[in-house]
């Protein structure tokens, strides 16, 4: 008797509930790596004055050929299952919990975290008895998700108002040097006297980078007025993670952070923050 062979499932290009789980994560990456090449080569052609319109257009076929952002959110999103080991939030409010910082809190009085590109409401869910979690996203996917740009934000209006904020995988994503550099610089002038803040980055943008070292970070965070409270990664890793604790508000002296400093040779990227000189010093 012939053996029946077993019928071959068909191969879908959507991201249904059920065809994103069987993506490979190696797959994932590679398209999100992709898409940040794009980003980046975009936002430096929108910035330079000879803008070569053709130029411009490639990458947006190039970008919608993709998926366009959706399907990078998409993608994103799915790095964040259970299976692939859950979000970063762990992390944050394990910290939190380990410095003690949920005593202070409860259902009456919440902890005010500003989630910034949030790809889910409900990140924060399991501890919403003490976390008031605002997510925010330059492209929401989910009414409960603000769609706001981080950079755009009505300073006067948030200043002070947030006790936590989490840049997780964000700061990567931000085409810019100068414009990371001001998302933190922002992030410490709303945050109130002894906020937190959460950074999440890859680890190869400070462990391999020509421009950032783990010490050179540690000191541009603290020539804005952050002390670092925690760090974590592993040597070989694929992510690292830091928690800030706003200590004063800070004058960038010298220029030391606000020009490129080649600290490494070699095989290296490219990844650097670069801060502005307007921020005022005010010991608090």
């Amino acid at each position: 008797m012939t053996k029946a062979r077993k019928r071959k499932q068909p191969i879908v290009s959507s991201l249904s509930s059920n065809a994103t789980s069987s993506i490979a994560a190696q797959g994932c990456r590679n398209v999100i790596r992709q898409y940040h090449v794009l980003l980046k080569r975009r936002k430096q052609l929108e910035n330079d004055q000879q803008l070569h319109e053709q130029s411009l257009a490639d990458i947006e076929a190039r970008i919608h050929a993709l998926g366009g952002l959706e399907r990078y959110q998409q993608l994103s999103a799915l790095g964040q299952r259970e299976e692939r080991g859950g979000g970063s939030q762990k992390v944050l409010v394990n910290w939190l919990k380990e410095l003690n910082v949920h005593h202070s809190y409860d259902n009456r009085r919440k902890l005010r975290l500003l989630e910034v590109g949030a790809l889910k409401p409900d990140n924060f869910l399991s501890s919403s008895s003490w976390i008031d979690c605002m997510p925010i996203d330059l492209h929401s996917r989910h009414p409960k998700i603000v769609e706001q740009d981080f950079l755009l934000l009505d300073e006067k209006q948030h200043l002070n108002r947030w006790e936590a904020i989490s840049l997780s995988l964000v700061l990567n994503f931000v085409p810019v040097p100068k414009d990371r550099g001001r998302m933190l610089q922002l992030a410490h002038k709303i945050l109130v006297p002894g906020g937190f803040l959460f950074l999440v980055l890859p680890l190869p943008c400070v462990a391999n980078s020509r421009y950032l070292t783990f010490d050179s970070l540690k000191n541009l965070m603290g020539s804005i007025g952050f002390s670092e409270k925690r760090a974590r990664w592993r040597k070989n890793g694929k992510m690292a993670y830091w928690l800030y604790q706003k200590t004063s508000t800070s004058k960038v002296s010298g220029g030391s952070f606000c020009q490129k400093v080649v600290l490494r040779s070699g095989q290296r990227n490219n990844f650097a923050i670069l801060l502005t000189e307007d921020v005022e010093r005010e010991d608090t």
